[in-house]
């Protein structure tokens, strides 16, 4: 009896500690990538404001191409929404709504996910003229992780991890804007 109080005791001393950590850690990340393409601004403005176009060039929808999507709303204007649905883990269940548009300059977008875990997060796709025919492209991510969640940020690097789903995202649109 007494080696079971004491390991019930040593377990709740690590739920404390744990929480405690938790208390103390960063709850929030943003992942940025940028990607210079050889064609004018508004072009590419035009392009990546369509959400649909997505399924073109993001990681993420070409991870399953069997995934279930569905629309509503007209594309390219705010309140438009991409939902998805795949058997594939790393992809999951969720939906993208067109939050709101800069005209020739940027989009913002609330991404919701519901499988394989819940979560809100928000993205931007930002587009800067470096010439008449050179354009800069930088895709953000910000999300905030609940208490006591957050503890898993001490473990993964969301920067490294979602940072290099962005960059073959921005390379994948390079190609497509390009050809």
């Amino acid at each position: 009896m007494k080696i079971i109080i004491r390991i019930l005791i040593g377990l709740g001393v690590l739920v404390v500690f744990v929480l405690i950590v938790a208390l103390f850690t960063e709850n929030e990340y943003n992942v940025e990538r940028q990607i210079s393409i050889n064609r004018p601004k508004q072009g590419v403005f035009d392009y990546i404001k369509m959400l649909k176009n997505q399924d073109n060039f993001s990681k993420w929808s070409q991870m399953d191409p069997n995934m279930k999507k569905d629309y509503s709303g007209t594309d390219g204007t705010v309140g438009f929404t991409a939902s998805w649905a795949s058997e594939n883990n790393d992809v999951g269940k969720g939906s993208q709504t067109i939050a709101k548009i800069t005209e020739g300059a940027g989009i913002d977008t609330d991404l919701h996910f519901i499988e394989p875990f819940e979560g809100k997060a928000d993205a931007h796709m930002k587009t800067d003229a470096i010439a008449t025919d050179q354009t800069n492209v930088s895709w953000s991510i910000h999300s905030k992780m609940p208490f006591p969640m957050n503890i898993t940020l001490l473990f993964i690097n969301m920067d490294e991890l979602m940072g290099r789903d962005l960059e073959v995202g921005l390379l994948n649109l390079k190609k497509q804007l390009e050809n």
